[in-house]
């Protein structure tokens, strides 16, 4: 998936401009996206045979999955030129729209994309954000002058922890999030109302904590029932039952090391 990542193009954008490039969240992005597709191609492919009653090949890069995550990228280029380089926290379709550090230390991310919800951050903000207001309430005079818009509204996060700051926030319905680390996902309200951690206990290593389903059906919402079999959990129904190997052989085989 690394080289995925690099060659369909979404490595490059990854980190800040001019310094080297990081790997984009996770490792193994490419896999999971690439999953992703090929479950699609499996729908399609059985919607075709449910009409024809014919099969077909599903045919799936990992780069092509990488490749087609990324918004405007292929016309911009055709049509303009234009090749987007690494835009660091921020964007340079909108302002502010990144990332902002709060007072305990913490961050969130918060993004503005339309002049309506910039004045409304203005609100937010009280008196720290009038003159901004003024100065900044069209999105192209906030481009030109992102700097200073990401620094004013950076300095005003700053003052408060993590969870007022979004309380005040959203009072104003400013599009705000935090920056979970994991630790704090397993604390969120939300993804505790959403169900969507689930605990399996395993005899051998207690109690595992996974991903819960999705997406979630509304009449068949998929449920979570095992982690896999333990390490030759299944060998006798698999060289017994199906291989017609007898107890004798297995014997042998687990002595020899082979299972």
């Amino acid at each position: 998936a690394r080289v995925a990542h690099a060659v369909g193009g979404l490595t490059h954008l990854a980190g800040f401009p001019g310094e080297t490039p990081v790997t984009p969240g996770s490792t193994s992005l490419g896999d999971y996206i690439s999953g992703l597709f090929g479950a699609i191609g499996v729908l399609l492919a059985l919607r075709h045979r449910d009409e024809t009653g014919k099969g077909q090949v599903i045919d799936l890069g990992l780069y092509e999955s990488v490749f087609r995550m990324l918004d405007e990228l292929a016309p911009a280029y055709a049509r303009n030129g234009a090749i987007r380089e690494p835009e660091g926290a921020g964007t340079v379709n909108a302002c502010p729209h990144g990332h902002f550090p709060t007072g305990d230390g913490k961050w969130v991310a918060i993004a503005c994309t339309t002049d309506k919800m910039f004045l409304r951050l203005c609100r937010a903000m009280g008196e720290a954000g009038v003159d901004l207001a003024g100065a900044y309430g069209d999105q192209a005079d906030r481009l030109k002058a992102s700097d200073e818009v990401n620094a004013r509204v950076g300095q005003w996060t700053g003052t408060m922890d993590r969870d007022e700051l979004i309380s005040v926030s959203l009072e104003h319905e400013v599009p705000i999030g935090p920056i979970n680390t994991i630790a704090d996902i397993f604390d969120d309200p939300h993804f505790q109302a959403r169900e969507d951690l689930t605990r399996i206990a395993l005899a051998d290593l207690g109690d595992v904590v996974v991903p819960s389903v999705l997406p979630r059906l509304s009449e068949t919402p998929g449920r979570i029932d095992s982690l896999g079999p333990r390490l030759g959990e299944h060998n006798e129904d698999v060289y017994g039952g199906l291989l017609g190997l007898s107890s004798d052989d297995l014997e042998t085989l687990k002595t020899e090391g082979v299972i």
